[in-house]
């Protein structure tokens, strides 16, 4: 995989915090327990700026808005507004099946398993909102905004997987990755060609992020959507509408 110029992430940039828009495929810290020296956004950020310090994770696979601290007093700054639940962050995911989400809440609480594992526990879990609300309809798919209030590990896949909509490509949580020849009639491979994937990931990106930068007033920044993503909407636009 080719590794990106860190300067061309970048969305937003003042003396304190940096917004990139992380490419799908690199963690954003060193993998737990993995002491390969494999490229994650933190070696990246802090190649460009010596002090950086990541403020929120994404999934590897997830693309999208990610907030980076140029100092120690910033990264305090931001968490503190993490903590507080002041930091306000949409998502877009392309999801299995059609489905009209007006404003919805999914309140299941979660609990961490272990080993990059979630479930489902309203006895044990910690608690877990997220609202949902569709933006556009295709006959098999929908994209869909989700607004997460708590920032559990998995939360989003996991919210959507309860109401019978995983993310697509989403295998962890049994859902499919949308290939072409689904879509697409009269559709044929080249004798011996393997048919890939429109998505090799799941189709989770980190649209917006809103927060106070430093003390000033609050900050809105949207990060554009990677090729694979945009690929995805076009062809369901297409074929599939």
């Amino acid at each position: 995989m080719k590794i990106p110029r860190f300067a061309d992430l970048i969305l937003f940039e003042n003396d304190d915090v940096i917004v990139v828009n992380k490419p799908p495929f690199i963690s954003t810290l060193d993998e737990r327990g993995d002491g390969s020296s494999e490229i994650n956004m933190l070696r990246l950020a802090k190649g460009y700026s010596a002090d950086a310090q990541i403020c929120h994770r994404l999934d590897k696979e997830t693309s999208g808005a990610l907030i980076i601290a140029k100092n120690p007093e910033a990264y305090r700054n931001v968490s503190i507004q993490f903590e507080k639940r002041k930091v306000n962050k949409v998502y877009h995911a392309i999801i299995e099946g059609t489905h009209v989400f007006d404003n919805l809440l999914v309140d299941l609480p979660i609990l961490n398993t272990g080993k990059g594992h979630v479930s489902i526990s309203r006895q044990d879990g910690k608690r877990a909102e997220t609202w949902f609300s569709s933006l556009k309809y295709f006959k098999h798919y929908t994209l869909v905004e989700c607004r997460p209030v708590t920032g559990r590990m998995h939360q989003i896949r996991i919210h959507l997987a309860t109401q019978q909509a995983a993310i697509a490509g989403d295998d962890m949580y049994r859902a499919k990755p949308v290939f072409l020849s689904q879509l697409k009639r009269k559709y044929h491979l080249g004798k011996d060609q393997e048919e890939l994937p429109i998505m090799k990931r799941f189709a989770l990106h980190a649209y917006e992020v809103t927060f106070k930068p430093n003390t000033e007033e609050s900050i809105t920044i949207h990060a554009p959507y990677p090729k694979d993503f945009e690929t995805l909407l076009k062809l369901l636009d297409k074929f599939d509408s």
